[in-house]
C-alpha cells in the first residue's frame, strides 16, 4: 500500500471545521485538506490524540493519505470558520450546538450531514400541523442557537468506518448531494461544492434536498434497525424474503407518511431495497455501534417516522413495532 503524506498546504482562505472527525467526518477531512482549504477537526479521546500525533490517515484506493490539520475537543481554540460540516451522529448535535457557537460569525455556513431530518427541515415548508417532531431538534435547542437562515443541507451516501484511532477505512462512495433549503443555487452552496470537488468529492447541487434527505433516511429507517435486531449485513436483508418483507412494509408506511407532506421518492420500493442490498456485506452503522457499545440513532431514523405518523394522521403498525423491538435491544444493551 502506498504511503502519501499530505500536509493541508496551498491555502485557499476557506476555513472549513469538521465537527465530528469519525468515519464520514474524517473522510471529509482529508478529502478538503486536498484541495487547499484550512480544514480544522473536532474529534475526542483515543482518535483525537492519533490524529494530533500523526495526523488523519485514510485508507482508500488502495494507498495511505494523511492530512495534518488542526484537531482538538475544543472548538475555541479553532477561531471563526466559513463552513462549520455537523458530521456528528444525530442524537448528539443538540448536545454539542453550544460549543460550537465560538465557530460561528453572521457569514458562517452549517453544513448539515448526520443521518435523519435536519433541524431546519420543516421551518418555512408549511407542510406538518404543529411543531417538528421533537426527535429532530429536542427542545429546538439547535434552531435558536443556529438559527435557520446559515444552514444547507447534505446527504451522506459514501461508507467508511474508522479502522483504529486516527485511521479512516473508505468502504465504498463518494457522492454528497448537497442543496439549499430553498432550492436556490446560493454563492454559499457553490464555494463549498468547488471545494468538496476539488478535493475529488461528489458533490451534485440538488434543487430538491429535502427529497434527497427523505429519500435516505427511507432506506435507513428499516435497514438500521433490522440490522441490528439480526446482526445481518446489507446483502442479508435484501435477499432474505422474511426481513424484506418488514423493511418493505416500513417504507411503505413513510411513503404514505411522505406524500402528506409533499415529498417526492425518486425510486420505488423494490429499487430502494436493491440499491441497499447490492452493497454487499455491509455493516449498517446501528449494528456497528450496537457491536462497539456506542449509543445508536433510534430516534432520528425510526422514532421520527412514528412521530410523523402522529402528526399527519398516517398509521405506522410496522414502524412502530420495530421501534419498540430496537428500543428495548438498545436497553438489555446497556445503551439506552
Amino acid at each position: 500500500m502506498g504511503r502519501h503524506p499530505r500536509p493541508s498546504g496551498g491555502r485557499s482562505g476557506l476555513k472549513i471545521c469538521i465537527f465530528g472527525a469519525g468515519a464520514i467526518g474524517g473522510y471529509l477531512a482529508v478529502q478538503l485538506a486536498r484541495s487547499g482549504a484550512e480544514v480544522s477537526a473536532v474529534a475526542r479521546g483515543p482518535h483525537l490524540a492519533a490524529m494530533r500525533a500523526r495526523g488523519i490517515t485514510l485508507l482508500i484506493d488502495g494507498e495511505e493519505r494523511i492530512a495534518r490539520v488542526p484537531c482538538t475537543d475544543r472548538p475555541s481554540e479553532l477561531g471563526e470558520q466559513d463552513y462549520v460540516v455537523i458530521a456528528l451522529k444525530a442524537h448528539q448535535v443538540g448536545e454539542a450546538a453550544e460549543s460550537m457557537l465560538p465557530l460561528i460569525t453572521g457569514d458562517t455556513t452549517l453544513v448539515t450531514t448526520s443521518n435523519g431530518l435536519p433541524y431546519w427541515y420543516f421551518h418555512a415548508r408549511g407542510t406538518v400541523a404543529g411543531p417538528s417532531p421533537e426527535s429532530i431538534d429536542r427542545g429546538g435547542i439547535q434552531s435558536r442557537l443556529f438559527g435557520i437562515g446559515r444552514a444547507v443541507g447534505c446527504v451522506v451516501y459514501p461508507a467508511a468506518e474508522v479502522a483504529a484511532p486516527g485511521v479512516i477505512r473508505h468502504e465504498h462512495g463518494r457522492r454528497f448531494p448537497i442543496g439549499e433549503p430553498d432550492g436556490s443555487r446560493s454563492p454559499r452552496l457553490e464555494r463549498f461544492h468547488a471545494a468538496m470537488e476539488a478535493g475529488g468529492l461528489e458533490a451534485p447541487i440538488r434543487e430538491d434536498i429535502r427529497d434527497e434527505i427523505w429519500l435516505k433516511l427511507w432506506g435507513n429507517l428499516c435497514f438500521n434497525p433490522v440490522s441490528a435486531l439480526t446482526w445481518a449485513t446489507t446483502d442479508a436483508i435484501a435477499q432474505d424474503q422474511g426481513t424484506r418483507a418488514v423493511c418493505r412494509a416500513m417504507m411503505l408506511e413513510a411513503a404514505a407518511i411522505g406524500e402528506q407532506l409533499g415529498l417526492k421518492l425518486r425510486v420505488d420500493v423494490d429499487r430502494r431495497i436493491d440499491g441497499l442490498g447490492s452493497l454487499g456485506a455491509h455493516k449498517m452503522s446501528m449494528l456497528q455501534d450496537l457491536q462497539r457499545g456506542r449509543s445508536m440513532e433510534i430516534e432520528a431514523l425510526v422514532g421520527v417516522v412514528t412521530e410523523l405518523g402522529k402528526l399527519t394522521g398516517v398509521p405506522t403498525p410496522t414502524v412502530d413495532v420495530v421501534l419498540s423491538l430496537v428500543r428495548q435491544r438498545a436497553r438489555s444493551a446497556g445503551l439506552a
